[in-house]
C-alpha cells in the first residue's frame, strides 16, 4: 500500500463537532460533515471547510466567497459575516484553532485506532528522511505524510487532518526557526516516535547560536509520548546531549561506527553517480542497501528513516529492500538530470528548495566528484535568516566551491556577494540580482560538457533558476 501524498477527502468530521473542539461559536445550522479542511480557497472542494488565516501578505477572510464557490460546506473566521451561505466557526485565532482542530482530530483516531505517529527535525536532510519514511511505511500499512516541506504551524495541523480512521503511520516533518516553535508542534502532535538529525548552523538568526539551536531542537524529544522511543544522531554530539531530554526510551543511529549505536551503515561505497551503497545493521542483523539519490549525505537521511522504522517493528530486511528502491518524491532536492544546454551536454544537480552551510557542503561536494573532467558551475543563492552570521557564512560557502574545483560562481542576491570572495584566478565568479540574470550567466558560460549545480535558500529564487534551465535545456 503506497503512502499518502495527494489531496483528497480525508477526515469526516459534523461541522459542531470541529466547532467544539476548537472552542468556537458555531453561527448557523448545518448537518453537514466535513471532509478536508483547506487555507487556500482554490483548493477548497465540495465538502471543505475553509479556514480563513490572516497571513502577511492577505487575508483570508477576503476570499470566503471563492472557497463557498468552490464547494466549502462551513468557513472558519475570526470576524463573523453578517451574511454567509454556509455556517461558520467564529474563533479568536484562526491559526491557532486549525492546531486545536488538528490536535482533537489525533487524539480522537489514537482512542479508537492504532495510528503512530513518526516526526522528524534537523537542520539539514528532514524532507528527504521524510519522504524515505513515508516509502518504507507506506509499503507496509496506509501511511499519510506531508506534501513538500509542510512542517510549520498550518501545514502540520493540514497534515495531521488528512489522517483517517485506518492510517496506520502518521509522518510528519517538523521546523523551527525560533525557540518554542517545535514545542508548539508537539502540544498538536506528540510523536511516538521522534528522529533527531542533526543540529547545524542555519536560520541562526531566529536561534542566536548553535547551543540556541540545540535547545530548541530539544523540544522535539521533549513533546514525545511517554512510551514514546527518541531516535537520535549519534555522530553529533549535541543531537546526543537530547538524550537527556527524552522521557522514555533512546535509540541511536550512526555512519561512524559509534560504539553504542543501535543502528548502523557500514562498508559505504560511492558510485560513478555519486551514489551511496552500505550495509544496513541493526546488532548482527544486516542488510545491504544502494541508493538511488545522489549524495553520500544521504546515507545518514537513509539509517535515520530505517532506525525509526524498524523501532516500529519493520525487518532490516524489509527496510533495506524500499530503501534500494527509494527516489527523491519532493522536488528540487539533489535532483539529477542529463540535458543538452546551449547544444552542449550537461548534468544539472538541482538542489535549489533551500539551504544552509551543511547543505551547502553536501551539494558541492557531489558536484565535485560529478564533475571530474568536466567544467564546473555553481549557482548559488543566498542563505537566508543567518543574521550577523550570514557575511562569514556565505564567505564559507564560497571557499568550499573553490575547493570543489568551480570554474563559474555565479551568486545570485543581495547577500551573495561573499561567495565571490577570496577566489583565484581558475574561478570565474559574477553577482547577479534576478533568476534570468543567472540563467543567462549559466548559459553563455556552456561551452563544453558541463556539470551544473544550483542551490540556494526558497526566498533566494534559486529554484527559479533550475526551473529555467531546464525549459531551456533538452533532456537526454
Amino acid at each position: 500500500m503506497m503512502a499518502e501524498f495527494q489531496e483528497g477527502h480525508s477526515m469526516r468530521r459534523p461541522v459542531d463537532w470541529i466547532a467544539t473542539a476548537v472552542n468556537g461559536r458555531l453561527v448557523g445550522h448545518t448537518n453537514d460533515e466535513v471532509n478536508a479542511v483547506v487555507t487556500d480557497s482554490r483548493e477548497a472542494s465540495p465538502g471543505a471547510l475553509y479556514v480563513a488565516r490572516r497571513g502577511e501578505n492577505s487575508d483570508g477572510h477576503e476570499y470566503i466567497d471563492a472557497a463557498i464557490t468552490n464547494g466549502a460546506v462551513a468557513v472558519m473566521v475570526e470576524v463573523e459575516r453578517e451574511e454567509c451561505s454556509v455556517p461558520q466557526i467564529v474563533v479568536e485565532e484562526s491559526t491557532v484553532a486549525l492546531g486545536r482542530l488538528a490536535h482533537a482530530h489525533l487524539e480522537d483516531l489514537r482512542a479508537t485506532g492504532m495510528i503512530e505517529v513518526v516526526a522528524v527535525t534537523g537542520s539539514a536532510g528532514k524532507t528527504t528522511t521524510k519522504d524515505l519514511l513515508a516509502q518504507i511505511l507506506g509499503s507496509k500499512a496506509a501511511t499519510v505524510a506531508p506534501k513538500l516541506s509542510f512542517n510549520n504551524e498550518v501545514g502540520l495541523p493540514l497534515t495531521v487532518l488528512k489522517a483517517e480512521a485506518d492510517t496506520r503511520y502518521l509522518v510528519l516533518e517538523m521546523g523551527a526557526s525560533g525557540a518554542g516553535h517545535l514545542r508548539y508542534l508537539t502540544d498538536i502532535a506528540a510523536p511516538d516516535i521522534a528522529i533527531e538529525l542533526m543540529v547545524g548552523h542555519a536560520h541562526l538568526g531566529g536561534f542566536g547560536s548553535v547551543e540556541g539551536i540545540a535547545h530548541a531542537k530539544a523540544e522535539l524529544v521533549e513533546g514525545l509520548r511517554p512510551q514514546g522511543t527518541a531516535v537520535l544522531n549519534a555522530d553529533d554530539p549535541y543531537v546526543r546531549a537530547m538524550a537527556e531530554k527524552a522521557p522514555a526510551a533512546v535509540r541511536y543511529f550512526s555512519t561512524r561506527g559509534a560504539d553504542d549505536a543501535h543502528y548502523r551503515a557500514e562498508d559505504l561505497s560511492i558510485d560513478e553517480h555519486d551514489r551511496a551503497s552500505f550495509t544496513l545493521c541493526a546488532g548482527e542483523d544486516c542488510a545491504a542497501v544502494s541508493l538511488k539519490l545522489v549524495g553520500p549525505h544521504h546515507v545518514h537521511n537513509a539509517l535515520a528513516a530505517a532506525s525509526a522504522c524498524c523501532e516500529l517493528g519493520l525487518s532490516v530486511g524489509d527496510v533495506a529492500a524500499v530503501l534500494n528502491e527509494a527516489r527523491p518524491l519532493s522536488p528540487h532536492r539533489m535532483d539529477v538530470q542529463e540535458m543538452t544546454l546551449a547544444g552542449h551536454p550537461v548534468v544539472l544537480i538541482d538542489d535549489s528548495y533551500n539551504a544552509n552551510v551543511d547543505s551547502m557542503r553536501a551539494a558541492l561536494s557531489s558536484l565535485g566528484r560529478l564533475g571530474l573532467d568536466r567544467v564546473k558551475i555553481a549557482v548559488l543563492g543566498e542563505m537566508l535568516e543567518l543574521g550577523e552570521a550570514s557575511e562569514a557564512t556565505h564567505r564559507e560557502v564560497g571557499q568550499m566551491a573553490r575547493e570543489a574545483g568551480v570554474s563559474l560562481l555565479v551568486a545570485l542576491g543581495q547577500e551573495a556577494g561573499p561567495y565571490c570572495e577570496g577566489h583565484d584566478s581558475d574561478t570565474r565568479t559574477v553577482q547577479v540580482f534576478s533568476p534570468e540574470e543567472a540563467c543567462d550567466a549559466v548559459i553563455e558560460a556552456v561551452a563544453e560538457e558541463a556539470v551544473i549545480v544550483v542551490k540556494g535558500s526558497l526566498g533566494s529564487g534559486a529554484w527559479r533558476v533550475a526551473d529555467a534551465l531546464k525549459e531551456r535545456g533538452v533532456a537526454l
